[in-house]
């Protein structure tokens, strides 16, 4: 097998779906700064909730917007 190959079976991912998935795990942490920033402090329980919330909703997302271009290889 040559070097820089896929093995068989690994999914085939695209530079969309790494944007993606780096947008999703970004996301609660940019959200809660903005947050902090014009609003006002948060509580460490609310912070967790939230970004739990936000990073489960976001993977949800993702697996159904890119599971069919995800393909395996033959």
């Amino acid at each position: 097998m040559a070097i820089g190959r896929r093995k068989p079976g690994e999914p085939i991912y695209q530079r969309r779906h790494i944007i993606a998935l780096a947008l999703a795990v970004g996301l609660p942490v940019v959200l809660l700064q903005l947050y902090k920033i014009y609003v006002g402090p948060v509580s460490f329980g609310a912070q967790m909730g939230f970004g739990i919330l936000v990073s489960v909703l976001a993977g949800i997302i993702l697996y159904f917007t890119y599971r069919s271009s995800a393909q395996n290889q033959p």
